[in-house]
């Protein structure tokens, strides 16, 4: 594969940068997940977003879709939503005959708002869209636009009335994100610049990026240049959460279930999205530790006694990163 230019590496940065920085001005304090969001949209994966009310989730996905010049639409899981409301339904009218309304799904980004509220038939229509970039509608199956980005949030505070994610079509995701609380010098910020007391409107952000440009960024991103020894870390890190006694990893012991061969595919191409947003033309080992987290974080089960005893999953891949050796 022909290896990228250091000057398109470098124009492919300052774009990005400049999202961040539009992001910045409406966005106060969620830096991490911001840079999170972006690497999945170079991966062109999608993302699961946890965290409580109330801490912007909604206004990060709804100024990412404005600053890259996207569609945006959101769409509230509830226990009586059907997967017609999601995807769309056949209609007909005397004059027009039969004829197709499409739902939300049909957008560039969609936020699927407190996805574990809608019960599994539901899901599994959101996750249908991501998996196959494109819904049955009736007999007519239609592809997604693109880029096509999904965002799922859910509360990991209520369980009534919820309905968790399998570990099936949690594994769709390329990233799980935590969403934590401002610090004290952000929040005084968030109280001056929140939607609250300004209208979105009022922010003023400017398109930074197009469709077109995620793309060719996207297939950018899959060019970044690497090699066999990247590829055999990748490979044991994720054999570790399977045979962690290989590696001397004491926390093993609290793994029921390790990672599919989909968690090397997803740390693989977020590791290439990692180097475009840092500006590298290649893959690095710290590449790979920087979205370890996001990459595996759901896609490592802890068992009775792990969960009993409250172990971390980040206390656990940090023992694995800290173990599994750089070839």
């Amino acid at each position: 594969m022909e290896e990228l230019s250091k000057s398109v590496i470098n124009k492919c940065k300052s774009d990005l940068d400049a999202v961040r920085k539009e992001i910045g001005n409406v966005v106060v304090g969620q830096d991490k997940v911001v840079d999170g969001l972006l690497r999945a949209l170079l991966a062109n994966g999608h993302v699961l977003v946890e965290g409580i009310p109330g801490i912007a989730k909604t206004l990060v996905i709804k100024t990412l879709a404005q600053v890259t010049g996207c569609k945006f639409k959101r769409i509230q899981f509830t226990p009586d939503l059907l997967p017609t409301d999601i995807v769309g339904i056949t209609s007909y009218e005397e004059q027009k005959g039969f004829f197709v309304i499409k739902g939300p799904i049909f957008s560039n980004f969609v936020l699927a708002d407190e996805i574990n509220r809608a019960p599994p038939k539901v899901q599994s229509a959101l996750l249908e869209s991501m998996q196959e970039k494109q819904a049955t509608i009736g007999k007519e199956t239609f592809t997604m636009e693109v880029p096509f980005f999904v965002l799922a949030t859910q509360n990991p505070i209520e369980t009534l009335g919820t309905y968790s994610l399998p570990e099936a079509q949690i594994d769709r995701f390329l990233f799980k994100l935590l969403m934590d609380y401002p610090s004290k010098e952000e929040e005084k910020k968030i109280i001056e610049q929140n939607v609250t007391i300004k209208v979105f409107e009022d922010y003023k952000i400017s398109p930074v990026l197009s469709p077109n440009r995620i793309i060719e960024l996207q297939q950018l991103t899959k060019k970044i240049a690497h090699t066999d020894k990247i590829k055999e870390y990748i490979v044991n890190i994720v054999d570790s959460t399977r045979h962690p006694d290989k590696y001397s990893i004491k926390m093993g012991k609290y793994i029921e279930l390790g990672s599919s061969p989909r968690a090397s595919i997803s740390l693989f191409i977020a590791a290439k999205a990692d180097a475009l947003l840092k500006g590298d033309t290649f893959l690095k080992p710290q590449h790979v530790k920087n979205i370890a987290y996001d990459v595996l974080r759901h896609r490592i089960i802890l068992n009775y006694t792990g969960q009993a005893e409250g172990i971390k999953i980040e206390e656990l891949i940090a023992e694995i990163l800290a173990k599994v050796p750089i070839p």
